[in-house]
């Protein structure tokens, strides 16, 4: 059985990138192991730069490769796997920023080759619950809505989001179960 341990993990945060309270800095404090994807510029948001970070840290390993993405981190997770990015096997997709409102909506308008998870918030001021939705149906992801949570960052209040690692273990799932399908086993986790 496929569990977290079974898969490198890339925390890839958004627009100014995660302050310390935010649970993708938490779950770096509960999962030590994963590591964040840090980008030049935090405050300049450039699709094809901010990929081309991802796609580079990508290829450090062999590993396969879970994608914790975060609002603006989210296209840039998605334009990578959209452009063939080795070892990415699955995509945890939290409050993706509007493609509209950053000019990028041609660059990440397709079907993900890989399983991913879309959870959109009622409130999102970056993007519309009902938009969420269909972004999520364009990428072939199963869409989750969070209810009203705002853009699921620091001002959400969510502490460790025990919901969303509970989203993280059923992406372990998903991709796990890709890969058998697709002839690639995972590599045996040590401990």
């Amino acid at each position: 059985m496929a569990t977290l341990s079974s898969f490198r993990v890339l925390v890839v945060p958004g627009l100014y990138n995660s302050s310390p309270q935010h649970w993708q800095s938490r779950w770096q404090r509960l999962y030590p192991h994963f590591e964040r994807v840090e980008q030049e510029h935090w405050d300049a948001p450039v699709l094809e730069v901010w990929s081309s970070r991802l796609q580079e840290q990508l290829l450090r390993s062999e590993q396969p490769t879970l994608a914790i993405a975060h609002s603006f981190g989210c296209l840039t997770t998605i334009h990578s796997a959209l452009n063939a990015v080795p070892n990415l096997a699955g995509a945890l997709l939290v409050a993706p920023a509007d493609p509209d409102k950053f000019d990028v909506s041609a660059a990440v308008s397709g079907r993900l080759p890989v399983p991913a998870i879309v959870v959109g918030s009622l409130n999102d001021p970056w993007m519309e619950s009902g938009r969420s939705r269909r972004w999520a149906k364009i990428w072939g992801a199963e869409f989750i809505d969070a209810g009203a949570l705002g853009h699921i960052n620091v001002e959400s209040n969510l502490g460790d989001w025990l919901y969303g690692q509970s989203l993280l273990q059923r992406l372990v799932a998903l991709s796990a179960e890709s890969r058998r399908e697709a002839g690639n086993a995972l590599p045996v986790a040590t401990r």
